[in-house]
């Protein structure tokens, strides 16, 4: 029987980034590919049965697949240079759960999968949660194959490389069915449980949040001979832009609003951009205001590069509103699991996606310092270990 911990210490070195420090696990990436061929292997110690679906998520089971079975699980992938935990915490700890369940009882009386949801992050293709959106119907399916990655590769193509049929990939009501009830393990991304008291908490909500992209346009020239009162400059406008996104949002309480991610076309040293692309997350409690902010952030965009000479669009990549876990669940996660607080999170999770199709549920473990979406990301072994163990008092008293 191995602990949470041990099954984290076996894969520290995967995907290691040498240059942003963390880890980089993009989908179908290498260091991604070999955890997902580790969860397999891991699975099958465990006499779990092994499969991947149609859409690439996999499914390890103890019991016969079938409708109305106990599902956990997370993803195994990471945003660049991220945390350790963020994901894998709550693959390992589904994992040593297995093994606190077997050393109770011998058979379960409901069937139990441990699953991998693929893209979460988002970090590759730009659409977080995908493997969860095409289970589920919530992407459109060509919208979803036609994704391209920072090479141009789009998705459909990436997925036949790695045994996917691309006329297969989409909503899968036959799998869906498969799943009961869904609880996801995962470490807390905020400062809700702090540095003392308890290690776990129940999740109740999750923040409405979307990504958008901006797309600056002006006129590209060169560097030495362009004066600067004859520039039409993008790069200008997108700096004062990502100031406004700052300060719109600021505005509105419970608002969140970044711009993580910022690429200049052609992006010479020695060259004015013709085009800028920022992409903008944005999150609110509330829908409703969620979609004011972002109208309000592309009125002081379209003015910001109006006043440089510039053009701006703004495209919606994905957008998923304000998710209340399944009551009854979280009730009786609540009953299992007593002293534990109950938290709103504003980071999405396939359980948010599952959620508005199946009974879903979350339990977060303590990251002391809040800091997560980077190298700083920490779960103590001792607090690791009380989620593990949570997690399967959880099942047990599901299943």
């Amino acid at each position: 029987m191995e602990t949470v911990n041990q099954l984290l210490d076996s894969i520290k070195d995967v995907g290691r980034d040498a240059v942003r420090g963390g880890y980089s696990r993009a989908v179908y990436s290498t260091p991604e590919l070999d955890l997902r061929q580790w969860f397999i292997e891991q699975a099958q110690q465990r006499g779990l049965d092994v499969e991947t679906d149609r859409n690439g998520i996999i499914w390890a089971w103890w019991g016969k697949p079938q409708d109305g079975a106990l599902v956990t699980g997370s993803h195994l992938d990471s945003v660049p240079g991220g945390g350790a935990f963020d994901g894998p915490l709550g693959v390992a700890s589904a994992l040593a759960a297995v093994d606190l369940l077997k050393s109770r009882t011998t058979a379960p009386k409901r069937s139990l999968a441990v699953t991998v949801f693929p893209e979460e992050e988002g970090s590759r293709f730009g659409v977080a949660c995908l493997g969860s959106r095409l289970l589920t119907g919530a992407i459109d399916v060509d919208k979803a194959l036609n994704l391209r990655d920072v090479d141009g590769n789009t998705f459909a193509d990436v997925a036949r490389g790695h045994g996917l049929d691309p006329r297969h990939v989409g909503p899968d009501q036959e799998a869906l069915a498969r799943i009961g009830d869904f609880v996801e393990l995962h470490v807390e991304q905020g400062k809700g449980l702090g540095q003392s008291g308890p290690a776990i908490a129940v999740g109740s909500s999750i923040l409405g949040h979307g990504r958008w992209k901006l797309s600056v346009s002006g006129q590209g020239n060169h560097a030495g001979t362009t004066l600067m009162a004859d520039r039409a400059d993008p790069m200008v406008a997108a700096a004062q832009i990502v100031v406004a996104v700052r300060d719109t949002a600021a505005k509105q309480p419970d608002a969140r609003a970044t711009v993580g991610r910022l690429t200049p076309v052609p992006g010479g040293t020695n060259v004015i951009a013709s085009r800028v692309d920022l992409w903008l997350d944005a999150r609110h409690p509330d829908d409703a205001v969620t979609a004011q902010l972002i109208e309000s952030i592309y009125s002081a965009a379209r003015e910001i590069a109006a006043s440089e000479g510039c053009t701006v669009t703004l495209t919606e990549e994905s957008y998923s509103d304000t998710v209340h876990f399944d009551p009854g669940l979280s009730r009786r996660i609540n009953d299992l699991l007593p002293g534990a607080p109950v938290l709103a999170t504003g980071a999405g999770h396939d359980a948010g996606v599952l959620a508005g199709h199946v009974p879903s549920a979350m339990v977060f473990v303590r990251n002391p310092s809040g800091i997560s979406h980077s190298p700083e990301e920490y779960v103590a072994d001792e607090d690791a270990s009380a989620g593990a163990a949570a997690l399967a008092d959880v099942l047990e008293g599901l299943l």
